[in-house]
């Protein structure tokens, strides 16, 4: 019972950090010193954060033991680099099969890039399911959190992870016994909330390497923590959303970005222009989850708009209700987002798209209008 309690609570402190409204509009109902209390942050004498509420954060699992129940998956760390903290926890299937090889999933977990760790136990227990129900090998990257290292580091280290993962292919320095399981022809970058931001930022970024043999084949976006410095309609739907005090989002975004750049900006504002317009149309597919109770939602439906103006093959779900971090405390939400993110990966989207959770994806940009029209005059 302790155990669920805590996971209950985990669940809702996740979704209370990841949030969005204007903090101009809101500043004078809300101080930084209140959202610092609600993320449960508090400045230290030399400029980092005390991140005060403990998270639990688990171990890897590298093999079976008889004393402890039976892993979904195994798990093990491997150390980028001895000068940094860096690491893959990387992931297989307790029994991966022997003459086929599996897709390697690269995944950037949430956290507003302020918190969490690809140790967190939410998103441990998520790239053991995903390991084990695609099948995959998951390489979930541990990148460096702000404001002790302000973006664009969160988007370096994925950049080094998909790096790590080529030479990996190449066999420079060995390979390790895991990455024989996996399938260099068939990546795909995935990513949650403020993970989906980094998937986007860092897939656009690899198109300047020489990242072969890696073939990067997709990009899955769910609940992607995006911006803006003027609020969307759902926004301003959602402004006083149970899940999610909207106003600390800025104050997020503060600690995130850089102190000479706005919430416009690229990283936060990815349809505002910047230096990856000549780029976005060599994406791969990129599938795009949301839900309509999700304040965040409209920022996705402006992302799946300005991806399919420019080319890339989007398809998308937009479920009506929900919240930020549904499939983290409800176990439909999870499954349904599973099954989704299994089909994209293991199907080349001809003709059917039978048997994908109750409704298959979208990608008729026509539906997401109608929907987002539905939901903003409810």
């Amino acid at each position: 019972m302790e155990q669920k309690s805590s996971s209950v609570a985990l669940v809702l402190f996740v979704c209370v950090c990841l949030c969005s409204f204007s903090w101009r509009t809101s500043e004078a109902q809300h101080t930084w010193q209140e959202a610092f209390k609600v993320l449960g942050i508090s400045w230290n004498p030399n400029g980092t954060l005390n991140r005060e509420i403990q998270i639990p954060m688990v171990d890897p699992t590298p093999y079976e033991d008889s004393t402890t129940p039976a892993p979904t998956a195994l798990s093990q760390d491997i150390y980028l680099s001895p000068k940094s903290k860096a690491y893959i926890r990387l992931y297989i299937p307790l029994n991966p099969p022997k003459n086929k090889k599996l897709p390697l999933v690269i995944y950037l977990h949430g956290g507003d890039f302020v918190l969490f760790s690809a140790s967190t136990v939410i998103f441990h227990n998520f790239c053991n399911d995903i390991a084990s129900q695609f099948p995959a090998v998951v390489a979930s990257v541990e990148y460096r959190l702000a404001p002790e290292n302000r973006l664009p580091a969160a988007y370096d280290d994925a950049l080094n992870a998909i790096f790590w993962a080529r030479d990996q292919a190449l066999g420079k320095g060995g390979r390790d016994p895991w990455m024989e399981y996996a399938d260099f022809s068939k990546v795909f970058l995935l990513g949650s909330s403020a993970g989906a931001n980094i998937v986007y930022h860092t897939a656009l970024r690899a198109l300047d390497f020489d990242i072969r043999p890696l073939q990067i084949k997709g990009l899955l976006l769910n609940q992607a923590y995006f911006g803006g410095l003027k609020n969307t309609q759902s926004e301003i739907r959602l402004k006083d959303d149970p899940y999610v005090a909207l106003y600390v989002n800025h104050v997020l975004w503060s600690l995130a970005l850089p102190p000479y750049l706005n919430r416009d900006h690229e990283f936060c504002n990815p349809i505002s222009g910047g230096t990856y317009l000549g780029r976005v149309n060599r994406l791969p597919k990129v599938y795009i989850k949301g839900d309509f109770g999700d304040p965040l939602v409209d920022r996705s439906i402006q992302l799946a708009q300005f991806l399919y103006n420019n080319g890339v093959t989007i398809y998308y779900r937009f479920n009506a209700g929900g919240f930020h971090g549904i499939e983290l405390q409800n176990t439909t939400a999870a499954q349904e987002l599973y099954d989704d993110m299994k089909y994209f990966i293991n199907n080349p989207f001809g003709t059917s798209h039978e048997g994908i959770s109750d409704q298959p994806l979208y990608n008729d940009m026509k539906d997401i209008v109608n929907a987002e029209k539905t939901h903003a005059s409810s």
